[in-house]
């Protein structure tokens, strides 16, 4: 009989191995979960900003949205801003929102903005929510539950505050066993699987499955097993991060909406708004920019944004872009930064985590025998997925018309994007993004989202009229976002207002 999956380890701390292992112990309340950290290993404590996934996720381990937007130092998020993409020019700037267009999947919203809307932007048109984002207000109400919405929403956080909120709850609520030791050797079975992790202060730690959440060092899928790294280094150039956290001039300063990302000569820049703080980050290619240019380029762009006095010396952080050939070896997952990782755009990160987690938590093996299966359609799954990943944030940089560096004249070159995506680029000419263009059913971004990026970086098709494009029930859906945006910008309170009142008030229950 097939030896039972009893006990499950997870190799490294930080928001990745929490999380895992909170969803894990939340879903399966009898398996063994043990989490092993190395004492004095800060992760790297840069993934700042979440999808609207979360929330379900954060329902799913049991904690309070409250608390969470209280010890986590958390905002709302609503979507990213995009300035400077397509030409750098003063009114370069387009939204990707968290809400679906109005009416989407319902007429053909893409047709009629062509033909009748054409100087408006189309996420302006479609949703109420980028004039939500620019008018600086909440998704919700002070009557609104937690973890519901007026407007969909995600968060900002601070990572290692994060890591830590999840650690307490793992520990205290879900009796996740923590063991801070360093890992110094490996035990293997005889048919190649693990059998337990030596470590220095705790000894052998065995398990039935073992998740690697080490980082890019990735100890137990890259090192051990050897798997290796699909580098993505001639299709997305970005491989090095500088990160910055400065304070807003005043206590009362606004908190921003959305996730900015300003492009830059030889990469762009994220400005996140926490309750406390802003955090900022430069992530460009090495190959097109030195570390000290980088670094001017960082300071110029605080400057310019409000920050005065002295700037702190930002934190460099270098990556390799890709993923693992395989998430799952043997009884080996990896999760977070061992699998792989891109670069910050859209903010996947987080959302990779959440996604590789639940899998796990849906679909753990009963026993050893099942595992194999379960593995071959883990990482088919996630291959397309990060692959998925890669094609849209490939998008974002290959219909910019900026000139000023080879870095974006690169980007445009056919020869570094997928054969998939220049197919799809082909057939937008003539029709809008739909569903079958994404034919899984856990589609990693949504149709919507590739409308939302393909005419907001300035991409105009000719659509020729079709039966099915149903323009009168189109103008109807744009009046719907219309109403929608003038309702909610009076009713809804500006960001900090309501982050205020939820840390002393809290919100209603769900």
């Amino acid at each position: 009989m097939s030896k039972p999956i009893e006990h499950v380890v997870v190799v490294g701390g930080g928001s990745a191995g929490w999380l895992t292992a909170a969803v894990l112990a939340a879903e399966h309340p009898r398996l063994s979960v043990t989490l092993v950290e190395s004492p004095g290993v800060a992760p790297i404590g840069v993934g700042e900003g979440t999808w609207p996934s979360m929330r379900e996720t954060l329902q799913r381990i049991g904690v309070s949205e409250a608390a969470f937007f209280r010890e986590c130092d958390a905002a709302f998020k609503q979507g990213s801003r995009f300035d400077g993409w397509v030409d750098g020019s003063s009114d370069d700037t387009y939204f990707h929102p968290f809400s679906l267009p109005q009416g989407h999947g319902d007429a053909n919203l893409a047709a009629a903005w062509q033909r009748a809307h054409r100087d408006t932007p189309f996420a302006d048109l479609v949703s109420y929510q980028p004039h939500l984002c620019r008018a600086g207000c909440a998704p919700k109400q002070p009557q609104t539950p937690e973890f519901a919405g007026v407007a969909n929403y995600g968060y900002h956080l601070d990572a290692g505050k994060f890591g830590l909120f999840l650690q307490r709850h793992c520990v205290d609520e879900l009796r996740v066993r923590h063991v801070q030791a360093h890992v110094t050797d490996i035990v293997s079975l005889d048919n190649g699987d693990i059998a337990a992790l030596r470590t220095r202060e705790a000894g052998a730690i065995e398990g039935d499955l073992f998740i690697d959440c080490t980082g890019m060092a990735s100890l137990l899928l890259g090192r051990h097993y050897g798997v290796p790294l699909v580098s993505q280094r001639d299709v997305l150039f970005n491989d090095r991060a500088l990160a910055v956290q400065v304070a807003y001039p005043t206590p009362d300063t606004p908190i921003a909406s959305q996730t900015t990302s300003t492009a830059q000569a030889c990469g762009w820049i994220w400005d996140i708004g926490l309750p406390t703080r802003r955090g900022v980050g430069y992530v460009y290619s090495s190959v097109h920019c030195g570390d000290d240019e980088a670094e001017r380029t960082v300071r110029a762009y605080l400057a310019a944004t409000g920050v005065d006095g002295d700037i702190p010396a930002p934190r460099r952080i270098a990556f390799d872009p890709g993923y693992r050939a395989r998430f799952w070896e043997r009884n080996v997952v990896a999760v977070g930064l061992s699998a792989g990782f891109i670069e910050p755009l859209e903010a996947s990160a987080l959302a990779l985590v959440e996604l590789s987690a639940g899998w796990l938590a849906d679909d753990l093996p009963a026993t050893r025998a099942q595992m194999d299966a379960v593995a071959a359609r883990f990482n088919d799954a996630f291959t397309y997925r990060w692959e998925r990943i890669i094609d849209f944030l490939k998008l974002h940089y290959v219909l910019s018309k900026r000139t000023d560096s080879a870095y974006w004249t690169d980007h445009r070159s056919g020869r570094t994007r997928s054969p998939r995506l220049t197919e799809l680029l082909a057939l937008w000419r003539t029709r809008a993004p739909a569903w079958r263009d994404f034919p899984r059913i856990e589609e990693i971004f949504p149709s919507a989202s590739w409308q939302y990026v393909l005419y907001g970086m300035g991409f105009r098709p000719e659509l020729p009229e079709r039966a099915s494009d149903l323009p009168e029930r189109a103008e109807q859906f744009f009046r719907d976002a219309a109403r929608l945006t003038a309702r909610m910008l009076p009713q809804l309170p500006p960001n900090r207002a309501m982050l205020d009142h939820i840390r002393q008030y809290g919100m209603p229950a769900g």
